[in-house]
Parts: C-alpha cells; structure tokens; sequence
C-alpha cells in the first residue's frame, strides 16, 4: 500500500439501499458490483451495513462473505426504527471520522435525504463523500450535497428486470405471436445475450480494460502500472500475472501493448510504466459504424431496442467488443455512437427499454459506399 491510496470507509443503509434494488432488479441487491465500483476509487478499509437483520436472511449470509459487519438494529415499528438506524449510521460516521484521521473518503450506500446534514458534515472536516443509491429512489438534494454519486443500476455488472414482458402488454391490442414473425425474430435470440457475457467477465483482457477505463474516469491523472495492479487485487483478490503465464505485471503489460489491448508510456518513476487505452481513432469510428448499420438493417423492420441489439451487431462481427474500446457496458458504447452522431437513442417508456434510430445525417469520419 502506498501513501496515495484513497482509504475509504462504507457505511449503507441497508434497508433503503435493498429495497429500492429489489424494485429495480426484482432480487436481492448485488453487492460485487458496488465492491467493484470502490475498489477502483481507493482501499476500502471499513465496511458497515446497518438494518434489522431479520427481514434480510439471506442478504446478511451474502454480505458476510463479502467482508461486510452487520450492524443490528432493535426491532421497532415503522419510523422508529428507521430513524433509528439513520441516526446510529451518522454517529458512528462522524465517531469514526475523529478516531481514524487516515480515512479520506466516506462511501454513503443511501437515497435518503435525511443523510444530506451527515454529508455536509463529514465535507465540513474535510473528507471526500461519495453517495451510492437507487435512482428512482434518491433524493436530488443528497445527490447535489455529495461529491460524487453512483446510481447502482449503473454500475457494471448490475443486471436489472428484462422488459419482455412490459413489451409484450403494449401490444396486447394486436396478434402477439402472428402480426410480425420478422419483429419476432429479431427479438428472439436475447437469450444469447446472456451466454455471452460471463465469458466476457472472467477474460483476462476484459479485467484489464475495464479497470483501467475506470481508473481513467476516476483519477483525473495518469494510470500508472502499480494503481492498475492495485486496483485489479481489490477487485480480485487471488489475481496473480504468473497464472496467466508471466513473470511480472510490466511482462503481462508489455504483451497486451503489442497486441493492442492496452498502449504502455515511460512513466515519472522507472519501472512503473503509464498505462492508457489505445487510441483506436478510425477503429472505433468502424465500430460506431457497424452499429449505425445494425440498426438501419433492423428499422426497416421494426422498432429496435437497446435489448438483443448487441447480439445482432456480433451476427455481423462475432469478434465485437466495446471493451476492446474501453466502455464497460454495450449501453455506454451505444451512448458513445450516439454522441458522435451515429445512431438516435430515446428512452420508450412503455417497454422499459431504450429505443434506437440511425441517425437522420451519415457521420463524415468514414467514407460512404
């Protein structure tokens, strides 16, 4: 560990955080991704959750394996309890915040608006607040109070409710199954959606990539090589190079910069080496591209979703990645595309899921025909 290391403390109210999760996912709240999300923003040191135990059996296995201390809270009625467990959180976070001067960074796992005074206190003595919570159940004034805030159902690996059936209510007014065999098939592979993904997260290049892009989205400075591999250990604490047939990290570093996965700069320090993403320039305009197209093929058949998309674009390239260009998910790539002019995306409320266009002027970066 080294003097630069953001020392984090987490403190989650459970019950607000898990409900709201439960909401969005339609399942018990997923805290790996949440660990993830820390672990690329410093060392978390402190890990607390506070709630009545007893209407989170299987919650409190899953949080202990993960290294969480359960705080219990008296079984009470209604707001007592509540306001019970809101108040012990804040006391034990301004305790701590006198007792352990090194803690430079308070995690809220929260949306309530009551935590707001707690947050302007722990900036008042000088520590960094980062808010995590539900965003349909957040507060706009603690999101404004923090310094940064995460919504969790955008945080990589967090899988919410899938919206087939929503979609299919909206068109309850027509033949499901008959009206349009084409839309049919388009939606139909999703599954494969699903199959793809795990393999994805346990690659090698997958775990580099996407802790360097967070680590370049969270540091506002250079990566260099010893915060990468400290942030990888965070995430996966068994990781080691010479399981993956390299003696050291700068060797693991070095083979991944020849085959283009990552580019590696002369550092400040020698022997600790700048890491960035390759500037793909015309590779991801390609990428872009062959989205722009994917989804032109399909609007001539039918409305086209965010869901299933990613396995029509790997029907033309198997090989596609988004994070062989550094975003975390497909929806982030998509984002990108979007905000480079290759495709229009809006949210359709009625099938809970986000509606595609190519865009109505051809992007100029690559030549047409």
């Amino acid at each position: 560990m080294t003097s630069d290391d953001e020392r984090i403390a987490l403190f989650l109210d459970y019950e607000n955080l898990a409900i709201g999760a439960r909401d969005l996912t339609g399942g018990a709240l997923d805290f790996r991704p949440i660990a993830d999300a820390l672990a690329e923003r410093g060392r978390v040191v402190v890990r607390r959750a506070y709630a009545d135990w007893s209407y989170f059996e299987e919650d409190r296995r899953m949080l202990t394996r993960n290294q969480v201390e359960l705080i219990e809270m008296p079984q009470r009625m209604g707001m007592v309890r509540k306001n019970a467990a809101d108040i012990k959180m804040a006391v034990d976070a301004v305790e701590l915040s006198f007792e352990r001067d090194y803690i430079t960074t308070f995690v809220l796992g929260t949306g309530d608006s009551d935590f707001t005074p707690l947050v302007h206190k722990l900036r008042e003595l000088n520590k960094r607040v980062i808010g995590i919570g539900v965003e349909a159940s957040t507060s706009a004034l603690l999101t404004a109070a923090c310094d940064e805030f995460l919504f969790y159902e955008r945080l990589e690996g967090v899988e919410t409710k899938k919206p087939a059936k929503r979609a299919t209510k909206r068109g309850s007014g027509r033949s499901t199954k008959s009206s349009d065999p084409r839309t049919e098939n388009e939606t139909a592979p999703e599954p494969e959606t699903e199959t793809v993904a795990p393999a994805e997260e346990t690659d090698l290049d997958a775990l580099i990539t996407r802790t360097l892009a967070g680590l370049s989205r969270s540091s506002g400075g250079p990566v260099l090589a010893s915060m990468l591999k400290r942030a990888i250990l965070r995430k996966e604490p068994t990781f080691s190079e010479a399981d993956h047939g390299f003696r050291t990290f700068g060797e693991l570093l070095r083979t991944l910069g020849e085959r283009g996965v990552v580019e590696v700069h002369q550092g400040s320090a020698p022997g600790d080496p700048e890491v960035t993403l390759p500037s793909v320039g015309g590779d991801e305009d390609a990428a872009f591209e062959l989205l722009r197209e994917t989804v032109e093929r399909l609007a001539a058949k039918g409305p086209v979703h965010l869901s299933g998309l990613k396995t029509q674009v790997r029907k033309q390239q198997p090989d596609f990645s988004e994070k062989r260009f550094g975003y975390g998910t497909f929806l982030q790539f998509v984002r990108a595309a979007r905000a480079r002019g290759f495709v229009e995306m809006e949210r359709d409320v009625d099938a809970g899921d986000h509606l595609l266009r190519p865009a109505a002027v051809r992007p100029s970066t690559l030549p047409s025909g």
